[in-house]
């Protein structure tokens, strides 16, 4: 199989504090990894580098994406090959409702391919979506993540995922701030969609064990600390980290 996402030695800074110190992970499609680490490890810093954020600057080492380099890639043009970054604080638009911003965001995916729709096919596929995620159809009626729980913005955030089909998911921490029930719920959706889309792969960072549990368990875990990946094993590292910490 071959390999859909591959960094090699990364190295990067933001305003002249270096952030990873040379990161090397290689993902297939279909995979689910984890990365566990301490506040501050570089975590968050490894998921807005890989989909290009500007502040993250690139001082040596590359990042492949589905066979193309990507180091110089905006994140629209990232987002086009197929990476969709879930943050673990999503924003709040006023006067844009989650559907016509699905809408746009789809077609902008896919302008000028058999995959852009009309309106009508458009309502169509994004009703699909929400009836297979068990959500209302007034959900994506309302303004993007406005007055939302917690819970809300991350199930807004599992129905883009459903509606875009991506080949890369990261999610940034999805399960910060959630009760036990609004993870269940995140969790089954995540799954649902997994299930739908059986070569997305998964690159999910966070702090604790108890998402992996509910998503059943990741091929590989890795701990990060000091900018750099110390570790990798399979579940079960995710188990010592639980009992033993970082060290």
């Amino acid at each position: 199989m071959s390999t859909l996402l591959s960094i090699k030695n990364l190295h990067v800074a933001v305003e002249d504090k270096k952030v990873l110190d040379g990161v090397s992970l290689d993902i297939k499609p279909g995979q689910m990894h984890a990365i566990m680490g301490p506040n501050g490890s570089g975590k968050s810093s490894l998921s807005y580098t890989i989909m290009g954020h500007p502040r993250y600057t690139i001082t040596a080492g590359t990042i492949q994406f589905d066979g193309q380099e990507i180091n110089a890639l905006t994140p629209d043009k990232r987002a086009k090959l197929g990476i969709f970054l879930a943050m673990q604080h999503p924003l709040e638009i006023e006067g844009v409702s989650l559907k016509d911003f699905l809408r746009q965001a789809y077609n902008a995916l896919y302008d000028g391919t058999p995959k852009q729709l009309r309106l009508k096919e458009f309502a169509q596929h994004l009703i699909k979506q929400l009836e297979m995620l068990n959500m209302d159809l007034s959900f994506a009626e309302r303004p993007i993540n406005v007055g939302f729980s917690g819970g809300e913005k991350k199930r807004a955030e599992m129905l883009q995922l459903a509606v875009l089909h991506p080949k890369l998911v990261i999610l940034d921490e999805i399960d910060s701030g959630l009760d036990i029930d609004a993870l269940k719920t995140v969790c089954l959706a995540l799954k649902t969609i997994k299930q739908k889309n059986p070569d997305m792969a998964i690159l999910l960072i966070t702090h604790y064990k108890r998402i992996l549990d509910h998503l059943d368990a990741a091929d590989f875990v890795h701990v990060l600390q000091g900018g750099k990946i110390t570790r990798t094993g399979g579940p079960e590292l995710a188990d010592e980290v639980e009992k033993l910490g970082y060290q």
